[in-house]
Order: C-alpha cells, then structure tokens, then sequence
C-alpha cells in the first residue's frame, strides 16, 4: 500500500563541490516527488553530532564528522508516495561499485566515503534528520506540484 512520506536527502560537499547538486534535484523532480524544503549550509558540529550519533564509538565516525563539515551541504526535504524507498532507489546502494548505473551513486561516485548524498532509511531517521536542519515553518508544503495537478486534474 502506498503512503505519502517525507524524507531527508543532502548533496554532501563532495556533490556541492562538483556542482551536481541541479543534476541531483532533477533526478527526485523527475520521478515526480515534491521538494518541500531546501536550503545550503555548514554543518556545526552540533549537527554532525546529531546526524551521525548512531555511529559514535565506530572507527570511522571521526572521519564521517570531518567529511560532512568539509564544505557546504545542500539539505532537502522531499514528500511523496513511498518517497523514502524511491528517493533511496535513486540515489543507489552506499558503495558505489555496488549501485545499479543509472543511480545518482553509480553515475557519480567511485568509493562509499565520497558518495555524493545522502538519505533517510526509515519514516524515523527522516523525522530526526529532518528535526537537524529544518523547523517545520522553514518547510513549503502548501502548494501543489505538477504532478499533483495532473492527478487532480484526471480525478475530474
């Protein structure tokens, strides 16, 4: 059964600093999900922290608070039917080698430490990672999109 989600996707600085981040929101755009936030920034350390707390105590946690403070991100909000599975088919596995081509991973990325985005794996993680770098009132979801209109538009 489907459902309407909301997700949490970021360019990371390796994808700001290659300037994919167009070629990405077209991607999600495209297969017809909703952007409903979004926005450039550094990542505090608070939010490295936050983001990536379940791997405290990991050897490579350092490395991923490190990265992910090495350049600007571009955080996203996205809504749609099954948007956490869809927006994850699109980015492609973690490793890169490992993606199907066609994914944002396989086209883009050669190793698992530099794959260019990121996103939510769960309705919970996309909540709390949403929580880290929007409040709700910086998030546009009162507007209809085109491929909301043209399912309204059929239904007459």
């Amino acid at each position: 059964m489907q459902r309407e989600q909301r997700t949490f996707i970021a360019v990371k600085p390796d994808g700001v600093k290659r300037g994919l981040v167009g070629e990405i929101i077209k991607r999600f755009e495209n297969r017809g999900f909703k952007l409903i936030g979004l926005k450039m920034l550094d990542v505090t350390p608070e939010m490295a922290e936050r983001h990536y707390g379940e791997h405290k105590g990991k050897p490579f946690y350092d490395r991923l608070i490190e990265y992910i403070q090495s350049g600007p991100i571009v955080a996203m909000v996205w809504k749609g039917y099954d948007c956490i599975a869809g927006c994850r088919q699109i980015m492609g596995a973690t490793r890169p080698l490992e993606a199907q081509v066609g994914t944002i991973r396989a086209d883009f990325a050669l190793v698992k430490e530099y794959n260019v985005v990121h996103g939510s794996d769960s309705e919970e993680s996309a909540e709390r990672e949403i929580a880290i770098y929007f409040d709700e009132k910086e998030i546009c979801d009162e507007y209809d999109n085109m491929a909301e209109i043209v399912i309204e538009k059929l239904d007459d």
